[in-house]
């Protein structure tokens, strides 16, 4: 469990801190113990901090689009694919009433997760988590709020075509699935997606043929 982000060289010591940033508030009522909402709270400053400052060293922006930027890459759904690349999911202690963590929870978690890291090793072992596992989303230009489903919807209305969205293939074990889906575009393949869910997947074959469209 202290190994969660060793790949991207933090080693986390702490871990009884580690294991209330790991607790959902389901979990911490039914035992009687602290969830990670605190920590949470906590993680969510740093992350803007950090981002931030990386944004104002990095890019020439003005204001408002380093504000933008920021909330692009700190938003729920960019924590959330942040948390997917260490399998955070599979350590989260949730109640007896929820099965899964949803993305909320996942990504609050992340958060909770940052402020250890934060409260044990300082803003400089946030700093290089940051570098290591989220600038290259940014340098990727990932939009995490882009519906690309949607904008590839809209932009094959104005010409009257269909898009419907095959299941190519389903792999891996049942706690890690793999979902393989292309994108037809009036009989023809425009793109291929591949996620953790099927709506991933559609979502990353969407993205492919939108831009694919846009050229």
């Amino acid at each position: 469990m202290k190994n969660i982000y060793k790949n991207y060289g933090i080693i986390i010591k702490d871990e009884k801190l580690l294991l209330k940033a790991l607790t959902h508030t389901s979990y911490a009522n039914e035992h009687n113990c602290e969830s990670y909402e605190r920590l949470e709270y906590l993680g969510d400053a740093v992350l803007e901090i950090v981002c931030s400052e990386y944004l104002y060293f990095n890019t020439n922006e003005p204001e408002g689009e380093m504000s933008r930027l920021r909330s692009l890459y700190v938003c729920e759904n960019a924590l959330y694919e942040y948390s997917k690349e260490v399998n955070l999911k599979d350590y989260i202690r949730l109640g007896n009433g929820i099965e899964e963590a949803n993305k909320t929870i996942i990504a609050d978690v992340f958060e909770a997760t940052v402020a250890v890291i934060y409260l044990e090793q300082g803003i400089s072992a946030v700093k290089r988590l940051f570098r290591n596992l989220i600038v290259p989303f940014i340098k990727n230009h990932e939009d995490f709020l882009m519906d690309y489903k949607s904008l590839l919807q809209e932009s094959v209305q104005t010409v009257k075509k269909s898009v419907t969205y095959n299941l190519i293939s389903e792999t891996g074990p049942a706690h890690k699935r793999e979902f393989k889906v292309e994108v037809i575009i009036d009989d023809l393949v425009y793109g291929v997606g591949v996620g953790g869910s099927k709506k991933e997947a559609e979502q990353n074959a969407a993205k492919e043929a939108y831009m694919k469209r846009a050229k």
